[in-house]
C-alpha cells in the first residue's frame, strides 16, 4: 500500500521552483508533475498549492501571466525568473545538505 506524504511549506516551494524549470505551467498541472514524478508518492492539494504560489510570486521568484489551458480554459500560468532560478540552485544546494545529514543520522548504530 502507497502511502501519500505530506509535504513541508520549504519542500513545496523547492518542487514548485523545480517544477517550473522546465517551463510555464498553470496550478493543476504543476500539482500532476509533482505527483507523477514522484511516482505517486507526493501530493498537493490546492490548499497548500496555490497560497505557495502567490507566496512565490510575492518573492519574485515565480511570474504569473493569464492564458489558454490545454481544454481553452483561461488559467494562470506560472514561470520561474532570474532570482527564482538562483534560489532554485540555493535552495536544492540546501536541501541535498540536509538529506546527506539525515542520511548520517539514519546509517549511525
Amino acid at each position: 500500500m502507497d502511502k501519500k506524504t505530506d509535504l513541508l511549506q520549504g519542500t513545496l516551494d523547492l518542487l514548485v521552483l523545480k517544477t517550473l524549470q522546465t517551463g510555464p505551467a498553470h496550478g493543476w498541472d504543476i500539482a500532476q508533475r509533482i505527483r507523477q514524478v514522484s511516482q505517486e508518492v507526493l501530493s498537493v492539494n490546492q490548499g497548500s498549492l496555490y497560497p505557495a504560489l502567490h507566496r512565490l510570486e510575492g518573492q519574485g521568484w515565480i511570474a504569473a501571466e493569464w492564458g489558454a489551458s490545454d481544454n481553452n480554459r483561461r488559467a494562470k500560468f506560472y514561470k520561474l525568473t532570474a532570482v527564482g532560478r538562483r534560489q532554485l540552485a540555493a535552495e536544492t544546494e540546501s536541501w541535498e545538505r540536509f538529506t546527506r545529514a539525515v542520511a548520517l543520522i539514519l546509517q549511525s548504530s
